[in-house]
């Protein structure tokens, strides 16, 4: 499974659509994680200030029709998804649960 972190906003523009956040067609792939440890690092590292609800998309990579890349990315390697995410391939929707101060706590279940 990959994980995708996703303001709330964002992933519920065009539900009935494959998602393309802003990185596909800046970068060429879509940002992931390889488990929630991750995402969560993400969250804290780059959502930090974004307001309002963050998600952990949770996908499961045998799903994806667009090629996965595990590529050097800083000090570690990350799965990078190199086109679009199909909706079937999303198995499960967390909440990032953060802070007052916005830092990312965990990962929960949506109510």
């Amino acid at each position: 499974m990959l994980f995708h972190v996703v303001p709330l906003a964002e992933w519920a523009t065009g539900p009935d659509r494959p998602y393309r956040p802003a990185s596909l067609a800046r970068e060429g792939f879509v940002h992931c994680s390889a488990d929630a440890a991750g995402a969560l690092a993400v969250a804290g590292a780059h959502y930090r200030d974004v307001p309002g609800t963050l998600l952990a998309l949770v996908v499961d990579e045998g799903r994806l029709t667009a090629e996965v890349r595990w590529e050097r990315s800083g000090a570690g390697v990350f799965p990078h998804v190199y086109g679009p995410l199909e909706r079937a391939a999303v198995t499960a929707v967390l909440e990032v649960r953060r802070g007052p101060d916005g830092a990312a706590l965990e990962l929960v279940a949506r109510a």
